[in-house]
C-alpha cells in the first residue's frame, strides 16, 4: 500500500512551499488509496518550538489535508534511533568518532586554504587508538569509498553520485541526538513509507540515505524530489514574493481552496484545466505531470482564483462569516436584511473574504455620507431631485423592480441622467460611491432606513 509523508522541521510556519510538498504527498496517497502520515522533526532543539508546531498543525487543518497518522515526534523516539545505531555499531556499519569540534574546524581549514572540499577525514574509521578521556563520541557511518550511488527519482529521472563525494556521515551526535540523515532513515523505515516526496533541496541528502537503508537491510523507497518554487523575478522564493505564513492567507481573506488550487497548479498540471476541486486533484494527481523547472508564484493568479471560490461559495458560508466578523448587536441584525441576502449580493464584487465584513456594514448601521458629497452638497436640480426621492420612496412598493424605474423617473422629470442621481444617492445612503446595483442595494437596506437617511443628510443641507 502507498504511504507518504510530510515531514516539516518546527523552526517556522507552515509556508507555501512546505504547504505544496504537503498537498502532493497527501494527494499521491490519496489518490493510490494509501495512507499519510505526519512527523515533526523536533530534534533541533534551539530553533524548534511549540508555536511552530502548532502554526503548523493548524495550517495543514485549515487546507484541509487531514492525515491518517501522526503526528509522531522525534524526540519522542530518541531510544529507537539509540537502538538503530547500536545495530549498525555491531554489524561493522558505523564506529566512534572522538574528534572535538576544534580539531574538526582545523581539519575544514586546512582543507580549504588547499583549496579542497571540506570534509571528514575518516581519521577514527578503522583506528585503534584508545579513546582520549572526556570525549563523548559521536557515532559515524562508514559510507563506502568505491562505486556509486544510483537512484531514479519520479520526477527528476536517474541521478548517480560517486561514494568518493560522500563522507562518513555522524549518525547520532554526542548527546544522543539523531542528525537529519539519520533519524529521517529510521522514522521512514519505521513508518514504512513506500513514496518519498520532497523538495529538491533533498537530492544530496538522498545518496546518504539510501546507503544507511541499504546498510539496515531494508527495501528502498521510491524518491521523487519536487523544483524549488521562485518569485516572478526568478529569485528563490521569500516572504516579499508571498512566502508567508499559510495561516496569513487566511487572516488576508484567501479561501482554502483557492490556496490549494493554487499550490496544486504550482509545478503540476492535468491538460490545460487551472479550476478544479480537490475531489478532481486526487483523481487526476499523478508524478508523471511534476515539472522538472522551477515553479514561479504569480499572486495575481492566486487572487484570480480567490475571485472565483469566492463567486462560487455558498451564501450560507459566507454569511457565518460575516456574522463573526462584522460584530453586531441582535437590534442590528433583526433590523436589517438576511446575512444570505447580502452575500449574494456582494461576493462577485470581492477579491477576498475579509473584505466582506466592510462591504457589508451599510446595510445593518447608518454609515456617514462620503466626505466629497459633504464638502459639495448636491444643489438645483439635483438636490431636488433627492427631495422628489424621499417623499416617493415612503409610499412606494419596496421592490427592485419597482424602485429602479421609479429613480430613473425621478431624475428625467428634473432634467438628470441617472449618474448625476444615482451618484449622491449612494454616497448618502452607502457612505460609497462602489456598490452593486442600486435598486437591489435600495431594496435590502430597506424603506425605514433610506428614508432615515436621506432625511437626516437633506435636513442637514437646510
Amino acid at each position: 500500500m502507498v504511504r507518504t509523508r510530510f515531514a516539516p522541521s518546527p523552526t517556522g510556519y507552515l509556508h507555501i512551499g512546505g504547504a505544496r510538498t504537503a498537498l502532493f504527498s497527501w494527494a499521491y496517497a490519496r489518490r493510490h488509496g494509501g495512507s499519510f502520515v505526519l512527523r515533526i522533526e523536533d530534534t533541533d532543539r534551539e530553533r524548534s518550538t511549540a508555536a511552530s508546531t502548532q502554526a503548523i498543525l493548524e495550517g495543514m487543518a485549515w487546507l484541509g489535508l487531514n492525515y491518517d497518522e501522526g503526528p509522531f515526534y522525534q524526540m519522542q523516539r530518541l531510544a529507537r534511533y539509540r537502538e538503530v545505531a547500536d545495530h549498525l555499531l555491531k554489524t561493522g556499519w558505523a564506529y566512534p568518532c572522538y574528534a572535538s569540534r576544534e580539531e574538526l574546524e582545523a581539519l575544514r581549514e586546512n582543507q580549504r586554504a588547499r583549496g579542497e572540499k571540506p570534509r571528514y577525514d575518516g581519521r577514527w574509521r578503522d583506528s585503534k587508538a584508545l579513546p582520549p578521556a572526556g570525549i563523548a563520541p559521536v557515532i559515524r557511518f562508514k559510507t563506502p569509498v568505491e562505486g556509486s550511488v544510483t537512484f531514479h527519482d519520479l520526477i527528476k529521472g536517474p541521478i548517480t553520485v560517486a561514494n568518493s563525494e560522500l563522507d562518513d556521515l555522524v549518525l547520532l551526535r554526542a548527546d544522543g541526538i539523531p542528525t537529519y540523515n539519520f533519524g529521517v532513515v529510521v522514522d521512514d523505515l519505521d513508518m514504512q513509507i513506500t513514496h518519498i516526496i520532497r523538495g529538491d533541496d533533498h537530492v544530496n541528502n538522498t545518496p546518504r540515505q539510501i546507503h544507511l537503508i541499504q546498510a539496515l537491510g531494508a527495501s528502498l523507497p521510491q524518491f521523487a524530489h519536487l523544483p524549488m518554487i521562485l518569485g516572478q523575478d526568478g529569485e528563490r522564493l521569500s516572504k516579499r514574493h508571498g512566502a508567508v505564513n499559510v495561516l496569513q492567507y487566511q487572516e488576508d481573506g484567501f479561501l482554502p481552496e483557492a490556496l490549494l488550487n493554487y499550490l496544486a497548479r504550482l509545478g503540476w498540471s492535468h491538460g490545460d484545466a487551472e479550476i478544479f476541486s480537490q475531489k478532481d486533484l486526487v483523481s487526476w494527481f499523478d508524478l508523471a505531470h511534476v515539472n522538472r523547472s522551477p515553479a514561479r508564484f504569480n499572486p495575481e493568479k492566486l487572487l484570480w482564483l480567490n475571485q472565483h471560490y469566492l463567486k462560487e461559495s455558498s451564501d450560507t458560508r459566507l454569511a457565518t462569516q460575516l456574522r463573526i466578523d462584522l460584530t453586531l448587536s441582535d437590534a442590528q441584525w433583526a433590523m436589517g436584511p438576511l446575512p444570505e441576502q447580502v452575500v449574494a449580493l456582494l461576493k462577485g464584487r470581492l477579491s477576498h473574504v475579509t473584505e466582506l465584513a466592510e462591504a457589508a456594514r451599510y446595510f445593518y448601521t447608518d454609515p456617514a455620507p462620503t466626505p466629497d458629497i459633504l464638502a459639495h452638497p448636491p444643489e438645483g436640480a439635483i438636490r431636488d431631485a433627492l427631495q422628489a426621492c424621499l417623499s416617493a420612496f415612503q409610499t412606494a412598493a419596496w421592490t427592485p423592480e419597482s424602485l429602479g424605474p421609479l429613480i430613473k423617473q425621478t431624475a428625467q422629470a428634473h432634467g438628470l441622467k441617472m449618474g448625476p442621481l444615482g451618484m449622491p444617492l449612494r454616497a448618502i445612503l452607502c457612505g460609497t460611491s462602489h456598490t452593486p446595483s442600486l435598486d437591489v442595494t435600495l431594496h435590502l437596506i430597506g424603506r425605514d432606513a433610506v428614508t432615515r437617511r436621506l432625511q437626516h443628510f437633506l435636513s442637514l443641507m437646510n
